[in-house]
């Protein structure tokens, strides 16, 4: 079992992750190969990568033949979760509303972003 799971992951963690959340299951070499043409990393660099991963707490492999299949324990919408919980925690006092000024005074946010903004304020008023 690996060690309790970081809250945010790398850039490169980001990388491997975002391979394993759309193609599923996979190997080094697939990973490899799905990252070809953007600054791709080497074999090496994936393997080891997937192994901070793992003691992470945010993949486990399995043997196949000769190959290790890597799998993500943890899925996308999870993964955001607990990066914006984080972030909620460290830099905006634990106060979802405070992000949100944050970002409204700070972003550009388009009208149909704010009409969904409008429409999920409604929705959890009604609750």
């Amino acid at each position: 079992m690996g060690r309790t799971r970081s809250a945010t992951l790398t850039d490169g963690e980001l990388r491997l992750m975002r391979v394993l959340w759309q193609q599923g299951p996979s190997t080094v070499g697939v990973v490899v190969d799905a990252l070809a043409g953007r600054r791709a990393p080497a074999y090496n660099t994936v393997l080891t990568l997937m192994r901070i991963l793992e003691k992470k707490g945010y993949v486990q492999h399995r043997k196949e033949g000769r190959a290790f299949v890597f799998e993500a324990l943890l899925n996308e919408a999870n993964a955001q979760r607990s990066a914006l919980r984080h972030m909620l925690d460290r830099f905006f006092d634990n106060s979802p509303g405070t992000l949100v000024l944050s970002l409204l005074e700070h972003e550009v946010v388009t009208d149909a972003e704010l009409q969904q903004l409008r429409e999920r304020i409604r929705q959890h008023e009604a609750h």
